[in-house]
């Protein structure tokens, strides 16, 4: 709720995580000045140990984020070649659930609908 004016704009916000997103330099230096001042004012706080900044990508919920666009993060598409057959109902939900989040990133896909 602290970012509400911003989501979608130049920030996007999951549980803990702040993605401050921008086209220039320029651009981005204003857009930290407005993240921090925020957090100042909700008197919220940012652990610097935690923060990365002026990053050309970044790894964000199991995408590398850059200019160039939005693409599968290398260790979520290891994940799944190294999977182990599913031997329960529980494990093949989880599998289709993990493969099902990154289908737009598959070419020549088939949609699957699957009854459990």
């Amino acid at each position: 709720m602290v970012f509400r004016l911003y989501i979608d704009s130049f920030v996007i916000v999951f549980i803990d995580d702040i993605l401050i997103y921008s086209c220039s330099k320029e651009e981005h230096e204003q857009h930290m000045r407005v993240v921090l001042q925020t957090l100042r004012e909700q008197k919220l706080y940012a652990k610097f140990s935690k923060c990365e900044f002026w990053l050309e990508s970044v790894a964000f919920l199991g995408h590398i984020v850059s200019g160039k666009g939005i693409k599968v993060d290398p260790k979520k598409i290891e994940a799944v070649q190294n999977w182990h057959y599913p031997t329960s109902e529980t494990e093949i939900k989880s599998f289709l659930g993990l493969a099902g989040y990154y289908r737009r990133f598959v070419e020549g896909k088939v949609n699957v609908v699957v009854d459990a």
